[in-house]
């Protein structure tokens, strides 16, 4: 039987996003897999009084099972109840790759889905765009689309070679699909090493100019992000104390993100660096205390860093904190 989001409290992106393009800022959209990440998800939320989209990927939907996530996210909601800050949560599906498995999770409650075309030919990409945003409007469910290929692995997603967004193309897709937001291509990269650097060099900049342009052809469209985690030196750096092997970790500088924040980039994906500081603890904690062995010491501590590490993102990165009134 079909469930609808409304019935779990969650609601769909079209009024988060409009506000964020009146605001100036980015939704944070935070990837969980387990209960400790979607606790500090929203806690880290509720106490920056910041809207969040929680994102699930296809391999987090199949690690997690369909039926459990459903009642995390219901639970979540509750949650951000009892911590005392109704905000506003979206459930959205991370690059979905089928028009099928798009139907089952707006079914089992998503209230946002993203159908990630952007590897096939232009044609086909528009038309399971638009077919999976027919099925989706018909249930009142936000819809994203993609144009360009972001390099890096990440879940079940894998390109070697990034391929930037045509803003050619981007009003004639918006138009033939009805897609309800746009993730680009300007530099960003999925997983934690999005750039190789030789000694001395530094992070290329993120292409400011392709992101214009596609704003001057969709004036007032949501535009997303994907692949933005910073990948911050302290949590390499602690992995690597503690016994881990990330050498020449790099991710996008964080005032390249707010500066895209304040644009029309109003969703901003964040995985990796979620990732990092969670296992950055689990690792210092079993380290310094190697007879632990109960998993609530080390993934409570991997939680408590995880609210530290958002709120953080929310304040001086995305320009989300104290949105929800």
């Amino acid at each position: 039987m079909a469930i609808s989001y409304k019935e779990l409290g969650l609601v769909n992106t079209k009024d988060m996003f409009k506000d964020a393009m009146d605001g100036g800022y980015a939704v944070p959209a935070y990837n969980f897999n387990n209960l400790e990440q979607i606790q500090a998800i929203v806690q880290a939320c509720v106490e920056t009084r910041s809207p969040v989209i929680l994102q699930v990927s296809k391999g987090a939907r199949n690690y997690a099972n369909s039926t459990i996530l459903r009642y995390l996210a219901m639970g979540a909601v509750e949650f951000a109840k009892e911590l005392g800050c109704n905000i506003p949560i979206a459930l959205h599906l991370d690059h979905g790759d089928s028009y099928e498995l798009c139907v089952d999770c707006i079914e089992k409650g998503f209230s946002s889905v993203m159908i990630d075309g952007s590897s096939l030919p232009y044609e086909e990409n528009v038309a399971l765009t638009k077919k999976v945003v027919e099925y989706a409007h018909a249930h009142g469910v936000t819809v994203e689309g993609e144009l360009g290929v972001l390099a890096g692995i990440e879940d079940d997603v894998s390109h070697e070679v990034s391929h930037y967004t045509d803003p050619d193309e981007v009003e004639d897709f918006v138009k033939r699909t009805g897609v309800d937001s746009l993730a680009i291509s300007i530099g960003t990269s999925h997983g934690a090493y999005k750039f190789k650097l030789k000694e001395g060099e530094s992070v290329p900049p993120l292409r400011f100019d392709i992101l214009e342009e596609c704003m001057k052809r969709l004036p007032g469209f949501p535009i997303v992000l994907h692949g933005a985690s910073s990948v911050l030196s302290k949590y390499v750096d602690m992995i690597n104390k503690y016994g881990g092997s990330m050498e020449n970790a790099v991710g996008v500088p964080e005032e390249q993100l707010r500066k895209a924040a304040a644009s029309s980039v109003c969703k901003i994906n964040i995985d990796s660096d979620g990732r990092l500081a969670f296992t950055a603890v689990v690792r210092e904690t079993l380290f310094n205390d190697p007879k632990e062995f109960d998993p609530r010491k080390y993934l409570g501590n991997a939680r408590a860093e995880l609210i530290v590490a958002y709120k953080q993102k929310n304040e001086s990165v995305l320009g989300s904190a104290n949105r929800v009134k």
